[in-house]
């Protein structure tokens, strides 16, 4: 079966920087930290204080009030970017093959605040009184079929969970799917909200968090006092679209999707493999998979998680798929703005890299003070900067060993 080219024609976020994927871009450009105090419970008595919430988003103005109150808080900023997205593609669905538009949406862990209100309730008012939409509000591929149905896609609707990889895997399925001729529209990304006490204590228990008290030394990827990552909540979604179909209606494109890698450490269920072999091989797999030489990537927008093991291997990996081109690329963490968004991260990251290649623009890795040995590359530190990108790369690495490796190309149509 001939292999079609899949374009990006709508994108779509809710960040820690910004409600829409233009305030977020905008924000991302200019260096802005979406991390702060956590407001959305009371962290006395938890050892971390700082997150990186969604601010000043008012759900009702965008979402049906009665039905948002059926929706997890994941599913919500799920459909917020959903809906922009499909907005900024123009597509008319009185036009289009319902059939071959689809859905593929991440979550990493659902809807992890209904369930813990909806035990504290249950356990004061006894089970019975369990709200009846508590298992289609906390079940993860719910704002993949929400989706769906909202904008009326009958083609294949599902949902990633891949941990920190699910939504570049999502974006990444969303292209073979059209590439190979399944399908013409995919509405994909990423979503998540897991800033609660049973996030938060549970991450924090593992020593994954933060848990510095200034939001400016929290999330600093691949600096040498980095000391775990920020929890971070929102959605990306993209719309990518056949090529030849995107043209045909004269569809606005961002980037093209050249290539995709996914694969897996099968090492251990947290820790990445040494020196980042998995992600090493995925990245590998995705530039293969375009027919892309390593030395035309000029830009990754890397996992850059905060984390020692994550930062360390990440880097490692980088020089060994890119060997002396490695100190020539621009590495950046855009998680030093907005924080981690588990199953959310690799969909707004996907829009960070296809803007960036829309605006031949590097977004910085911001907050960046200590220089390590470990990692030694160009992170672009504290000051974005125009630059030519041709391919640009965005990795995403899970718990359980999930790699995913999204290559985007710069659209000169």
């Amino acid at each position: 079966m001939e292999k079609r080219r899949v374009v990006i024609t709508g994108l779509g976020a809710v960040t820690p920087i910004g409600n829409t994927a233009a305030d977020s871009w905008a924000a991302a450009k200019a260096g802005k930290c979406g991390i702060a105090p956590i407001t959305r419970f009371d962290t006395e008595g938890f050892k971390v204080k700082l997150a990186a919430e969604v601010k000043d988003l008012v759900v009702e103005d965008h979402l049906d009030k009665r039905e948002a109150k059926k929706m997890a808080r994941f599913t919500q900023l799920a459909l917020i970017a959903a809906a922009e997205a499909f907005a900024d593609s123009g597509l008319d669905m009185a036009k289009e093959d319902a059939d071959r538009c689809g859905v593929i949406l991440s979550s990493g862990i659902g809807g992890l605040d209904v369930i813990e209100s909806e035990t504290r309730k249950a356990l004061t008012k006894g089970f019975d009184r369990i709200s009846p939409f508590f298992i289609p509000m906390v079940i993860p591929n719910m704002a993949a079929g929400r989706a769906a149905i909202q904008f009326g896609l009958k083609g294949l609707c599902s949902c990633v969970v891949t941990a920190c990889a699910g939504g570049s895997n999502a974006v990444g399925d969303a292209f073979r799917h059209i590439r190979d001729g399944y399908g013409t529209v995919m509405l994909c990304g990423g979503a998540e909200s897991c800033i609660t006490p049973l996030g938060i204590g549970g991450f924090s228990s593992m020593k994954a968090l933060s848990t510095a008290q200034d939001p400016a030394r929290a999330s600093i990827p691949f600096d040498g006092e980095r000391s775990g990552f920020v929890m971070g909540e929102g959605g990306g979604v993209l719309v990518l679209e056949e090529l030849e179909h995107a043209l045909a209606r004269g569809a606005h494109i961002y980037a093209e999707v050249a290539g995709y890698g996914a694969n897996c450490d099968a090492y251990h269920i947290t820790a990445p493999a040494p020196q980042g072999a998995g992600g090493a091989a995925c990245m590998k797999q995705a530039l293969a998979d375009a027919g892309v030489a390593p030395d035309a990537v000029d830009y990754i927008n890397a996992h850059g998680t905060g984390t020692h093991m994550n930062d360390a291997c990440e880097t490692a990996a980088i020089k060994t798929v890119f060997g002396p081109h490695a100190n020539e690329l621009a590495v950046s963490s855009t998680k030093s703005m907005t924080g981690h968004l588990l199953g959310g991260a690799g969909g707004v990251e996907a829009v960070f890299t296809a803007l960036a290649l829309r605006d031949q623009y590097l977004p910085a890795t911001i907050n960046y003070r200590t220089a390590d040995p470990e990692c030694d590359l160009d992170y672009v530190p504290n000051q974005g900067r125009p630059a030519p990108i041709r391919y640009a790369l965005s990795n995403s690495l899970g718990f359980g060993g999930h790699n995913a490796c999204l290559l985007f190309k710069h659209w000169e149509g």
